[in-house]
């Protein structure tokens, strides 16, 4: 049989997708993380693969899905947290636009899997699914109750789940694991589509999303997953050494407030107190009109401070490896 009549759509998929096939999971493993370091890979969207000096591995935010496929149905999901912020109903652009750069399957080697809170792109069955089939047996799935529900309801067992709310503190090998207070309002609003949100207080945030600081030997990571700007930053700056801080980065169109600005990026890191700034742009997706119109080297314009050095993320796959006396 000929070439062109024995390759079909299914052929075609599993050639080329994922797209950069092992070659990540391989970087990955065989990083040597030199003392007094930390490595981390920016995965799309805020997902981060973590990796110590001890060689601890931690992935955050994991997302392995896609945005829209189809103009088949003109119209937002009904009660979506968007429909309900902006008082839309057309259906958003919010295609995928990063490659995926890791293999959840080919992941052999990992220590703890966390989620910021529980919106689709921060939270992926698939993930939780190679773990289970393909690593150790007592891999942690960390993450607030909304996250946990979820674990479970895919069928993870429930002593495998670890729930988190702002102070508590989990020890995975040589990192330790801080839970903080989150930002997320876009969270609060997530709510089923029969639910009203009108008239009545949002439930509490701490059960739908908190922010993670993650204290290695090499130095802290602060990770502050969908989290908007908040007074409260200047709290966890004052309680803590923040060496690196990642901020969900983007402009906001009419009628919505979901990322931070290039302004709001700055004053998180004065408040945090922290060397390095890291906007983590939301190019996973296409979205609204106005949405992470700005490119990430426009926090720089805006720099007010000699004290916080800024790095902006480009492509997934990145690599930044921090020295904690650099």
């Amino acid at each position: 049989m000929s070439k062109v009549k024995s390759i079909t759509r299914e052929s075609w998929i599993l050639s080329t997708f994922p797209e950069w096939g092992s070659w990540l999971n391989e970087e990955i493993e065989q990083e040597q993380v030199a003392p007094g370091t930390f490595a981390m890979w920016w995965l799309g969207c805020t997902g981060i693969w973590l990796k110590s000096e001890g060689g601890t591995n931690v992935c955050v935010d994991f997302w392995c899905g896609t945005g829209k496929q189809s103009h088949g149905n003109p119209l937002m999901k009904q009660g979506h947290q968007m429909q309900r912020m902006a008082g839309v109903k057309k259906l958003q652009p919010n295609l995928r636009t990063t490659p995926f750069v890791l293999d959840p399957f080919a992941i052999r080697q990992v220590d703890a899997v966390l989620a910021t809170h529980d919106h689709n792109d921060h939270i992926d069955v698939n993930v939780a699914a190679a773990v289970m089939q393909n690593c150790a047996d007592d891999v942690p799935f960390i993450g607030p109750k909304t996250c946990v529900d979820l674990w479970i309801g895919w069928g993870v067992p429930k002593e495998r789940c670890i729930v988190v709310k702002p102070g508590d503190v989990v020890k995975v090998k040589d990192i330790e694991i801080h839970a903080l207070d989150a930002f997320d309002r876009t969270a609060l609003i997530t709510l089923p589509a029969d639910q009203k949100a009108a008239g009545v207080l949002p439930d509490g945030m701490d059960d739908r999303a908190v922010n993670y600081l993650f204290k290695t030997p090499g130095g802290s990571l602060y990770h502050s997953g969908d989290s908007h700007y908040s007074n409260y930053y200047a709290k966890h700056g004052n309680e803590h050494q923040i060496d690196v801080a990642l901020g969900s980065y983007g402009e906001n169109p009419r009628g919505i407030t979901d990322k931070m600005t290039s302004a709001d990026m700055l004053r998180m890191g004065e408040a945090l107190n922290a060397k390095v700034v890291i906007p983590v742009p939301p190019r996973h997706l296409v979205k609204l009109p106005g949405r992470s119109a700005r490119d990430p080297r426009a926090v720089g314009d805006e720099k007010r401070s000699s004290e916080v050095w800024l790095q902006a993320v480009y492509l997934a796959g990145w690599r930044q490896i921090y020295l904690a006396a650099g």
